[in-house]
């Protein structure tokens, strides 16, 4: 309040309304209203010379006056030493070292010197982390092109492996309809084959049938001369029987009692082929 009054009046002057103002303001508002009003409440003051205010004129003298007591004193604190305190607040010894005390205090200098070590080790670190960063950043820029690459890569190598299994695949199917063609091409021509074989056999077999038939049913005609001479055979034979009774039977040799009895085997088949017949 003493702060905001000391800076406000500058020889204070009171009108009638007991209203209190800087002399040199109040002046100026009348002079640039015309009239000589208050300017708070707008009376109309009774006087033209407005009567001093001695007591905000002691009051804003002494606020004054320590101010300037305070800014010497202050000058030349700074002068003789500058300290710091744990709460990094530069402090004047003549003046606030006293709501200090259980603080811990040192030179102006050497809390530079330590505030500046502290920010190169941060500045440092910060600098470290930053390099870090960006080596990882270029890491992973690196192993994203090298994904990249990678996965065109691959993808060709798909495309090439599909394109090769769809062309097997093609040509399988081909494959397997080219057996399945000749499979079936085999087997009707095994067929046809094996019916056309059929047909011969059965057309021979037919063939041979008739033929066969043919000379059954044909009427046989006996070839001339095919009968045997029975009466050259038989036309002396008593005669040579009774010849050969004559010579013992001793006296016959193998060879001729064969011939005998051959010549008699020989009459009795022209005898049976002639009933036959």
């Amino acid at each position: 309040m003493a702060e905001k009054i000391a800076l406000t009046f500058r020889d204070p002057v009171s009108l009638s309304c007991k209203h209190s103002f800087c002399s040199s303001c109040l002046q100026k508002f009348w002079e640039r209203a015309g009239y000589k009003n208050c300017p708070i409440c707008k009376r109309k003051s009774s006087k033209d010379d407005p009567l001093v205010n001695f007591t905000l004129k002691e009051l804003a003298d002494s606020f004054t006056r320590r101010q300037k007591c305070r800014s010497s004193e202050t000058e030349k604190g700074a002068k003789q030493l500058m300290v710091v305190c744990n709460e990094q607040r530069a402090l004047c010894p003549g003046c606030e070292f006293s709501l200090h005390q259980s603080h811990k205090v040192i030179p102006v200098e050497q809390a530079v010197s330590e505030l500046k070590e502290q920010l190169r080790s941060d500045l440092k670190y910060l600098q470290d982390k930053r390099n870090t960063h960006k080596q990882v950043e270029k890491t992973y820029e690196n192993v994203i092109q090298h994904s990249k690459k990678q996965l065109l890569t691959t993808e060709r190598q798909i495309r090439a492996e599909f394109n090769k299994l769809h062309q097997f695949l093609k040509e399988e199917s081909r494959l397997a309809a080219l057996r399945e063609e000749e499979e079936q091409k085999g087997k009707t021509i095994s067929r046809e084959m094996i019916q056309d074989q059929i047909s011969s056999l059965s057309d021979k077999i037919c063939r041979k049938t008739t033929c066969r038939s043919s000379a059954v049913l044909k009427p046989l005609r006996l070839v001339s001369g095919a009968l045997i001479d029975v009466a050259k055979h038989l036309g002396n034979l008593s005669f040579r029987l009774r010849a050969t009774c004559v010579i013992r039977p001793e006296q016959q040799s193998a060879a001729k009692r064969h011939e005998i009895w051959c010549s008699c085997r020989a009459q009795q088949d022209a005898q049976n082929l002639q009933v036959m017949l």
